[in-house]
């Protein structure tokens, strides 16, 4: 059996972090509301930035946003926001720290509306991981038809930072989507 260093994994996973985020979470289906409310603030947060950015200041988001407590974080204020903003571990762009305690919000009504975020989201694929077989990392869509109908829903009911792209991302996180290269060694393990 091959090590952990020598198993062939997807593209992407280059250093320390990258490869165990790879290797323990990335298209691990997610039901926990505090980890997907994790991920649309640290997916949202990440527009327009790299990934391995996020990675490297996501024991900081999980200090600044209450480990991710949709309910503390709904109730932010002007004060929490100014402290916020001027957090250095975290990314210090105004939008994107009011669209988290906006979607806080927003998570907290679809909660009320269908029992759990969960139950929610993962009615756009169907309850099911969609399984792809991608044959590199390259070729990878950006988005899906799924994503765009997730964009539309959550932007429909006020979310922020929810473009298609970025819910893509959202899916691949949370394992709503398997897409890991067939030629990684995660692909077949959560096939």
């Amino acid at each position: 059996m091959p090590s952990p260093a020598h198993k062939k994994r997807c593209a992407w996973a280059r250093d320390e972090l990258s490869i165990a985020y790879h290797d323990t979470e990335w298209g691990v289906p997610l039901h926990d509301e505090s980890g997907l409310f994790e991920f649309l603030v640290l997916e949202g947060a990440q527009a327009g930035l790299s990934w391995s950015t996020i990675l490297r200041k996501r024991a900081n988001y999980r200090r600044a946003f209450d480990r991710f407590d949709a309910r503390k974080v709904a109730r932010y204020g002007a004060a929490k926001i100014a402290a916020l903003l001027a957090d250095e571990g975290i990314v210090r762009n105004r939008l994107k720290v009011a669209a988290a305690v906006t979607n806080a919000q927003l998570f907290l009504e679809v909660q009320k509306e269908f029992g759990s975020f969960d139950a929610y989201i993962w009615r756009f694929v169907g309850g099911r991981p969609l399984q792809n077989r991608w044959r590199a990392s390259e070729t990878v869509p950006a988005l899906t038809a799924e994503s765009d109908a997730m964009s539309r829903d959550l932007a429909r009911r006020g979310f922020k930072f929810v473009g298609s792209t970025i819910c893509y991302a959202f899916m691949q996180a949370t394992g709503m989507v398997n897409d890991h290269a067939v030629t990684c060694f995660r692909h077949a393990e959560l096939r």
